[in-house]
């Protein structure tokens, strides 16, 4: 890559979520924080941000065959406004981290309305 691009990794917050049915999930995505950490300080000398952004549940990214209605209505009480990630939320975070927030190095940040805190 060359100088003062940005990469951006797109997971969902259920890599930290404390919550059962999902340890296989969590633990096939965690490894990408600590990859958003170590490219970050690889690439910082090319001016090359790595970040990740963590995602709310969305119905597009998320929900299997193994979601019942209660497990979905669960899931979207658990953020803000009672309901799913649109990926509308999402964008603007993008933006930023491309152009001012271009200072932003390192980091999985948490998208998600609430769903999991840190």
């Amino acid at each position: 890559m060359n100088a003062n691009k940005h990469i951006i990794t797109i997971v969902i917050s259920l890599l930290v979520a404390y919550i059962g049915f999902y340890p296989i999930y969590a633990c096939n995505k965690a490894p990408i924080e600590q990859y958003t950490r170590a490219d970050s300080k690889e690439l910082v000398e090319q001016q090359i941000s790595v970040n990740a952004i963590a995602l709310g549940l969305m119905d597009i990214l998320f929900f299997y065959d193994q979601e019942t209605e209660e497990s979905t209505a669960l899931h979207k009480s658990q953020a803000m406004g009672g309901q799913l990630t649109n990926i509308e939320d999402i964008v603007p975070i993008i933006k930023f981290l491309t152009t001012d927030g271009w200072w932003i190095n390192g980091q999985t940040i948490f998208a998600d309305g609430g769903y999991t805190t840190r």
